[in-house]
């Protein structure tokens, strides 16, 4: 039933391999059953509730993506978008969180209506070649950066923006210890590498000092836990934004600008993640693309009714690839996790950032190998696309990445005279972004 569910053989994998997979995947973003928790709870939301819908949400979207698409990637709510959430929309601009989760579900509809109308997908496809090879690079720079900032290795510093963390501390020596115990492994191609070294580097961790008499793996009270009940946000949402014409022009703004960062953010991983398993084609086309976005349509929604900020695609997806992962098994596997994680959250949580930082590091190394395909030795080839590359980490933002690269390529092609280059629509996401970059249109948070 499997073989034929998921086409395991046509994808050249197996059972084994993709539950393996999965549970890489699922390692690498486990963190977020944790950390949205803890940034949404600033809203004044419940916290222990927030803990159960960031699983369930994350489990069931993950599950639609699977089972539309056959793709092996994973979807929890996003990073950055939380923190926009709640520090822009609620505590920035006073809005009761309850209203910002009826903006979510707003822009999820409209994500929906882009989708179903085939919109989205265009867009997708006026993103030149070369960019979506820069974008599936700058995601690795990305992830690789987000490993190493976890791990400790790279920290905060006033003068210089970032320095390396203390080399001699338990936890950061732990990280780059498995950073070269996942190269090696991966080297010499050891079936499951990243999930072996990331349960090393966790048993290690028991006796590695992370500071005072404190491990860097601390073994917790209880190995399970009762989930707490998702009432106190679970269908919150409420819509007094659209009962007058001045809060509408007021929420506008947020609604746009929660479109514009969540469309391009999953359209910047999906690019990444399925280019790294090898689904996108020669000329830059993914199959079933339609399909992946409106599944990612579904998740806004579902995000916006459970009560969570926006549910996106993963970058951390890419990890489950690495392990082998290339069906919807590998992430039907980590959704089943997500929702065993609801009861056992505490033996989870263990796994430290030093165990999870190294397989990060390792998977953004793999994706930068793509580099190769972009033609470097054309000038205008190269620009957008070391731009996109640099700006993607550097703005810690999947979205600005793609709206500078694309603001690069467009003037170029008109510089040149070479305005076919590009398509109509890409100069008309182009402009969209240079108008948002430098505040040229109302449309601003």
């Amino acid at each position: 039933m499997l073989q034929r569910l998921f086409r395991l053989e046509e994808n050249r994998t197996t059972v084994g391999r993709e539950l393996q997979a999965g549970l890489t995947t699922f390692a690498a973003m486990a963190y977020i059953l944790a950390v949205n928790p803890a940034i949404l709870a600033n809203t004044g939301m419940d916290k222990g509730a927030l803990v159960t819908v960031t699983a369930l949400t994350a489990a069931i979207a993950t599950a639609i993506m699977a089972l539309m698409t056959n793709y092996p990637i994973a979807l929890a709510p996003g990073m950055g978008i939380n923190a926009f959430f709640t520090f822009t929309i609620v505590l920035g601009k006073g809005v009761p969180w309850e209203e910002a989760l009826g903006m979510v579900f707003v822009n999820g509809v409209i994500f929906l209506l882009l989708s179903v109308t085939g919109v989205r997908e265009k867009i997708m496809a006026a993103i030149p070649h070369s960019l979506k090879i820069a974008v599936t690079c700058g995601i690795g720079l990305f992830i690789a950066f987000i490993g190493l900032k976890n791990g400790g290795v790279i920290v905060a510093n006033q003068a210089t923006f970032v320095s390396h963390g203390d080399f001699a501390s338990g936890p950061v020596a732990l990280c780059l210890f498995g950073i070269v115990l996942t190269a090696i492994l991966v080297a010499r191609r050891v079936p499951g590498a990243i999930v072996i070294s990331i349960a090393v580097v966790t048993i290690a961790g028991l006796f590695v000092r992370a500071g005072g008499n404190a491990m860097v793996t601390q073994l917790p009270a209880s190995f399970v836990a009762v989930p707490a009940s998702p009432a106190p946000v679970f269908l919150k949402l409420t819509f007094q934004f659209l009962t007058s014409s001045h809060a509408m022009m007021m929420a506008l703004p947020l609604i746009l600008t929660l479109l514009l960062v969540d469309m391009f953010d999953n359209i910047g991983t999906l690019i990444g993640v399925t280019k790294r398993a090898g689904f996108l084609r020669p000329d830059g086309t993914l199959p079933k693309a339609g399909r992946a976005l409106l599944a990612d349509s579904f998740a806004t929604i579902l995000s916006a009714l459970f009560g969570t900020s926006t549910v996106v695609s993963y970058i951390e997806s890419a990890s489950g690839v690495e392990a082998g992962g290339r069906t919807g098994l590998t992430t039907l596997t980590t959704s089943a996790l997500m929702l065993l994680a609801l009861f056992f959250t505490p033996l989870i949580l263990i796994v430290p950032a030093a165990a999870t930082a190294p397989a990060l590091v390792i998977v953004g190394i793999f994706m930068m190998q793509s580099i190769t395909e972009i033609d470097m030795s054309d000038f205008k080839i190269a620009t957008p696309a070391v731009l996109t590359l640099l700006a993607i980490p550097l703005t810690f933002s999947i979205a600005e990445g793609i709206g500078l690269g694309l603001i690069a390529a467009a003037l170029l092609a008109l510089g040149l005279g070479e305005s076919k280059k590009m398509t109509a629509l890409g100069y008309v996401l182009a402009a969209i972004f240079f108008f948002q970059f430098f505040h040229l249109w109302p449309f601003r948070a």
